[in-house]
C-alpha cells in the first residue's frame, strides 16, 4: 500500500535527479571546505561580479530565522524532512517529466541543506554574485537547485501541456 502512495511512473526520474543534486551539493561542500580550504583563502575573486567565500547560514533564505540553539536547528531539519516527504508523495502523482525533475531538484536541494544543518549546525554557502555596488545573497548548489525546481514548477503550471477543461455548455 505504501508503494502506491510514494511511487508513480515519474518517481524514478525525480528521485535520480534528487540523488544527483544531493551528491553534487554535498560533494561541492566537502571539496570547498576540506580540500580547497575556502575558509583560509577567502574571498577568492573569480570574476568582477563573482567571488567564492565561506558563510555559515544558521537561518533560512537570506539569513532569516537565525537558529543558534539545537531546538531551532532540529526544527529546520524536521521541516525539510516533512516537506521532502510531501514532495515525494506529490512526485508519485505527477504527469510530466518537467514536474518530476523540478520536484527532484527541490528535494535534493532541501536534503543537502538539511544535512548541513544536522552535521555542521548551519548551511555552508560559497557563491557570491555582486555588481554595481549591489550584493546578492551568498548561496550554494542546493539553493540553485531549489530555485531551478521552483521555476520549473511555475513554468510547467503556466505553460505545460495540461489538458484544458472543456466548454461545459457544449456537453
Amino acid at each position: 500500500m505504501l508503494r502506491h502512495w510514494f511511487w508513480g511512473p515519474y518517481s524514478p526520474l525525480g528521485l535520480v535527479v534528487a540523488l544527483l543534486t544531493l551528491i553534487a551539493d554535498q560533494g561541492n561542500k566537502v571539496w570547498m571546505i576540506y580540500v580547497y580550504d575556502i575558509g583560509t583563502k577567502q574571498p577568492v575573486r573569480l570574476a568582477p561580479f563573482f567571488d567564492l567565500i565561506l558563510v555559515w547560514n544558521k537561518g533560512i533564505s537570506y539569513g532569516m530565522l537565525q537558529q543558534d540553539g539545537l531546538t531551532g536547528r532540529l526544527a529546520l531539519v524536521a521541516f525539510a524532512v516533512v516537506v521532502s516527504l510531501a514532495l515525494i508523495f506529490w512526485l508519485a502523482r505527477v504527469t510530466t517529466a518537467l514536474t518530476a525533475v523540478s520536484i527532484g531538484l527541490i528535494v535534493g536541494g532541501a536534503a543537502g541543506n538539511a544535512i548541513d544543518r544536522a552535521v555542521y549546525g548551519a548551511v555552508a554557502d560559497f557563491f557570491s554574485l555582486h555588481a554595481f555596488g549591489f550584493q546578492w545573497y551568498i548561496f550554494n548548489i542546493a539553493d540553485v537547485a531549489i530555485v531551478a525546481g521552483v521555476i520549473g514548477l511555475l513554468y510547467d503550471s503556466l505553460f505545460g501541456g495540461h489538458k484544458k477543461a472543456g466548454n461545459p455548455s457544449k456537453m
